[in-house]
């Protein structure tokens, strides 16, 4: 699917066309009820967990409740279809993570447009991916890693979260990147993925922090480069690995959205106080403690960034073949 890039970026800054004045006023008052904000995935994870944490803070600085709903399954497809049939009028929220920027592509037939539908609130954290492998592997770094690949052509298992997810567009990544050929073998959840690495079954997973960070640390797994443009403070001695792959960036990241026309006054009121948020010192400790940063921006910002990831992630998908369950 080729992306409109130019009609999403107008899209994501429009407003209602509402009078001014009562848009304001609506806005100063808003909310006078409470608030649901929808959230893809299973309660106790790690996006539902951030998700109650901004909707606390926002419930106190509102003065209504925010109220988590956990709609899974899809992929986050029914979350955000959701919300897409919601009325936009800021009282239905959407969590927003990398998995809508691949579901654009990855699904041929959705019942919405993410790009038309669905308005960037504000970004919230980025987080890194890690490649780890069995320590029985003989390579100890990204070259020695490729080296052995290539010399071991289809003997290498590449765990995954799942068809399609975060962590399989990021080793298709690699695998074009560094020119090798890994077998996928997709598990539902990163749990099991890490379980089957831990026993050796697969050789390679590219996992999200913080999950297998106590296993770097007590040398079951051996970690190879984070995926993002810079080190992360939980494995500070653990390179990038655009140090090895020139160019290579990716991470996992999160934000808010809404239903298209909800009024941009609501939409800047929500995005000053998720701000505030971000800029909190306890919420950024609890950030920490999920091994991610703050990824603050105005909705602009956030609809370049989702524009962007789409069309990266659009091209690895269409490039190694990707079709979902």
């Amino acid at each position: 699917m080729k992306l409109p890039r130019r009609n999403f970026l107008h899209l994501a800054a429009g407003a209602a066309a509402l009078p001014v004045v009562p848009r304001i006023a609506w806005a100063q008052t808003y909310p006078t009820r409470p608030v649901r904000l929808v959230v893809g995935f299973p309660a106790g994870g790690a996006g539902d967990i951030l998700a109650r944490l901004i909707g606390q803070w926002l419930q106190e600085r509102l003065g209504q409740a925010f109220i988590i709903e956990n709609r899974t399954g899809a992929g986050g497809n029914i979350s955000t279809e959701a919300v897409v049939r919601a009325p936009p009028d800021g009282y239905t929220l959407l969590y927003v993570n990398v998995a809508n920027a691949i579901n654009v592509t990855l699904y041929d037939k959705l019942n919405f447009n993410f790009i038309r539908d669905i308005a960037p609130v504000a970004s919230l954290t980025r987080g890194a991916l890690v490649m780890v492998v069995n320590p029985t592997l003989p390579a100890r770094t990204v070259p020695e890693f490729i080296a052995y690949a290539k010399a071991n052509p289809g003997r290498v298992n590449m765990a995954s979260s799942g068809i399609g997810s975060g962590t399989h567009v990021v080793g298709e990544l690699f695998k074009m990147k560094a020119g090798v050929d890994m077998i996928h073998v997709p598990y539902r959840g990163g749990a099991p993925a890490i379980t089957d690495l831990l026993g050796g079954q697969v050789q390679v997973f590219f996992s999200p922090l913080p999950e297998p960070t106590e296993h770097i640390k007590t040398g079951k797994l051996r970690a190879l480069a984070v995926t993002t443009e810079t080190r992360v403070v939980a494995l500070a001695d653990i390179p990038t690995m655009g140090d090895y792959l020139p160019g290579f960036e990716a991470s996992g990241w999160t934000g808010i959205g809404a239903p298209r026309n909800t009024p941009i006054e609501i939409i800047d009121k929500l995005n000053r106080e998720i701000h505030a948020a971000l800029a909190d010192p306890e919420i950024k400790a609890r950030l920490d403690d999920l091994g991610v940063t703050v990824f603050a921006g105005s909705p602009a910002d956030f609809a370049k960034h989702i524009a962007d990831e789409t069309e990266k992630w659009g091209k690895v998908i269409r490039a190694a073949n990707i079709k979902p369950d």
